[in-house]
């Protein structure tokens, strides 16, 4: 290979697989618009993993249905780019987009005993997934469908590929949903929630089914979740949301370790581990999400946060823009970085 060529294959080897700068998803309402995502920018390259995390209500799954085209309502207005391989797919047309969900991208939705429908066969729908997207006979949808059953550990594929999703526990349904996600071998993988509702053995199951997937397909793998153990355990890397907006964006050694933000702070203080001292109530973070139809001018976390007053009247006055606090850990606040590294040091450290 030349060198010019050695240096194309280069770039394109560093290059991100997605990339998603200033997205944005609204929706209009008779009470006023609703900014769903305001503003999410970050990029994922094959084979890695990043955690979405926050409240329900803080955008992670707006945000998902719209890196997949599935924000078409009439109300429904998204902009921003949505670069898969350098391909800006909020640019593109409905119909390109629409070809390459399921084959170049794929979702795990949230509720599988709702997104799998109930008068067909598990085998059929997974077969169908499969032939809408490749020339395949039905027989050979088919075969492909009891495959994919047995490589996500449903027993007996050939026979439980003909029973019907009621008839599948929690757990084997998530593999189903799992199974006919991977049908095609997307190049990126959206989980939404993959584990909720499930028992931790069986969300272990779930987590390690997917990392060894991901490694054999060297997929791309965006994991939406509201448990924090889940994130620490599976993601490489860590985007906090709130409001529709990042928070704080970094390795999740980093987030975890040196949170920046309050709200991440708030986060990890509401959740207990068996490495923490047992006592008698978790520090819940006060009050509730904001409306996001009528989003203050500040930042979207003060009227909840601890230390607003330390900020000299700016988290009520102005939206602090995301910027780097350190070597690729990112965060939008107003406490300046002496201050807010002395806060975690003194007040919240010692109670995590």
């Amino acid at each position: 290979m030349t060198g010019a060529g050695q240096a194309e294959a280069g770039t394109a080897a560093s290059r991100p697989f997605l990339a998603v700068e200033d997205l944005r998803v609204t929706f209009s309402t008779p009470d006023g618009v609703i900014k769903a995502v305001d503003g999410v920018s970050f990029s994922l390259r094959r084979g890695q993993t990043l955690g979405v995390v926050g409240e329900s209500g803080s955008g992670k799954t707006a945000m998902s249905l719209a890196l997949l085209g599935l924000q078409t309502g009439r109300t429904a207005r998204v902009s921003g780019h949505i670069r898969l391989d350098d391909e800006d797919l909020a640019a593109a047309p409905k119909s390109r987009v629409r070809e390459l969900r399921g084959s170049s991208m794929a979702m795990i939705f949230q509720d599988a005993l709702s997104a799998l429908h109930p008068f067909y066969t598990v085998g059929w729908q997974i077969a169908e997934a499969y032939r809408a997207k490749t020339d395949a006979t039905r027989k050979q949808a088919r075969a492909r469908a009891v495959e994919m059953l047995g490589r996500v550990g449903i027993p007996q594929p050939a026979q439980r590929a003909d029973d019907y999703p009621h008839q599948f526990s929690g757990g084997m349904r998530q593999r189903a949903m799992i199974a006919m996600a991977l049908s095609c071998e997307p190049e990126l993988l959206i989980a939404d929630e993959p584990t909720t509702a499930l028992d931790v053995t069986v969300q272990a199951q779930i987590l390690e089914l997917i990392a060894g997937l991901q490694a054999e397909l060297h997929t791309a793998v965006i994991l939406i979740t509201h448990d924090l153990g889940v994130v620490a355990e599976a993601a490489g890397e860590t985007l906090v949301m709130y409001a529709g907006r990042v928070m704080e964006h970094g390795s999740t050694e980093q987030v975890f370790a040196a949170p920046q933000h309050p709200y991440t702070w708030g986060l990890l203080g509401s959740v207990t581990g068996l490495n923490r001292p047992r006592r008698e109530r978790l520090a819940a973070i006060p009050g509730a999400p904001p409306s996001l139809i009528d989003l203050s001018p500040g930042c979207p976390f003060q009227p909840r946060c601890r230390f607003e007053d330390r900020t000299g009247g700016l988290a009520a006055t102005a939206r602090p823009e995301l910027r780097e606090a350190s070597g690729g850990h990112w965060v939008a606040c107003h406490l300046p970085d002496p201050d807010r590294a002395a806060i975690f040091a003194a007040e919240v450290q010692p109670a995590l």
